[in-house]
């Protein structure tokens, strides 16, 4: 879909921003680049659409060089979303998501019907739609960003560190919405982030460039964190890239075991527990939080949830979060199957990785 070729971007009196970058994107799934700060990773995101010019080498996309189109051409063509936003203060939510289709010609009546069928898209509520980028919260921004990138339908969406501004929890949110809408428009997104959870969460495939804008390794998450391709990388990535690999290692082998339930409401639930912990739940058995040993009816939070078949990662993030030592399992629909525990998780992780250092 986009292809590189020795493409180098040197500004005059420095080292190159980029240097002789050569990769193939895929058609319809999502590339992060990651790296540190000048690593080059924002300006080739830049060349694409031609906000950056490279000094050398060839961009295409589906086959066609970038600057056989005219930049103002192609960056109406593909969807772009940036750190802040970058909202016309001026405009309603409506009429900031409506932006481009104007642009390219749609009639005001049509791209505002367009611009509103998208907030329902970007997890927006509609009574949004007449405010002000300054009547909205950070991630309300991001998301109508989002919005407007898609609104006229772009096969190509840029996004040069889009969720950085917002706080860690708006984050994931966004984060989570941004794989759901993948999901559903299967669009070639390249997504920019310094940060390597935000990348290993994100990416079917991860670029990571190393300072003086070479490319130091490129692959899926999973490869990156199991077998950095040198030094730089397995620096960057960290020391606790084995746990972030976990989020890769499946939880077939985690036992569920019954887990004492109190039902909220229910006879006896006032009294509290006697002895022991007890998961409260609500009458469709989705679990509320926890009764402590003798506390009564107040509720302990319970940690996060794991539904079988994630991961290792959920699954340990689970057992290790709850007050009561036991993780609640669920099912799809959020309704308690059992518990898992943590010595047993650890157990999994640990043959995982006796497995893992005997392929290598």
């Amino acid at each position: 879909m986009i292809e590189f070729q020795s493409v180098t971007k040197q500004y005059p009196g420095g080292q190159p921003a980029v240097d002789g970058l050569t990769m193939s994107i895929a058609k319809g799934a999502i590339t992060v680049f990651v790296g540190p700060s000048g690593c080059g990773k924002t300006t080739s995101l830049r060349m694409i659409n031609r906000m950056v010019e490279p000094t050398s080498g060839t961009i295409t996309v589906d086959g066609r060089d970038v600057t056989s189109v005219p930049a103002a051409q192609l960056r109406r063509s593909m969807g772009y979303v940036m750190q802040s936003a970058g909202l016309l203060p001026h405009r309603s939510v409506l009429d900031n998501i409506a932006t481009v289709p104007r642009l390219n010609g749609v009639p005001k009546a049509q791209a505002r019907k367009r611009a509103e069928e998208l907030l329902d898209v970007v997890g927006l509520a509609r009574t949004l739609r007449k405010r002000y980028p300054s009547q909205l919260s950070g991630g309300q921004q991001q998301r109508v960003g989002v919005a407007r990138a898609l609104a006229a339908d772009p096969p190509v969406l840029l996004m040069d560190e889009p969720f950085s501004a917002v706080d860690p929890v708006v984050r994931d949110e966004l984060q989570q919405e941004l794989l759901r809408l993948q999901k559903d428009l299967a669009k070639t997104i390249v997504f920019v982030t310094h940060d390597i959870d935000e990348a290993t969460t994100l990416g079917d495939k991860v670029a990571v460039f190393a300072t003086g804008g070479k490319l130091a390794q490129y692959a899926t998450p999973e490869e990156i964190l199991r077998a950095p391709a040198n030094n730089f990388v397995a620096s960057f990535v960290g020391r606790d890239r084995g746990f972030r690999h976990l989020g890769f290692t499946g939880s077939d082998g985690v036992t569920l075991h019954p887990v004492p339930t109190l039902t909220r409401g229910a006879p006896g639930y006032e009294s509290g527990s006697a002895a022991g912990w007890q998961l409260v739940v609500d009458a469709e058995r989705r679990p509320l939080g926890w009764s402590a040993p003798g506390a009564g009816p107040e509720l302990v939070p319970g940690g996060s949830l794991f539904q079988p078949g994630q991961s290792l990662r959920r699954a340990l993030d689970a057992a290790l979060s709850s007050p009561s030592g036991l993780g609640v399992a669920v099912d799809s629909e959020g309704r308690v199957l059992g518990a898992i525990r943590g010595g047993e998780v650890l157990a999994l992780i640990e043959e995982a990785r006796q497995l893992r250092q005997a392929a290598l």
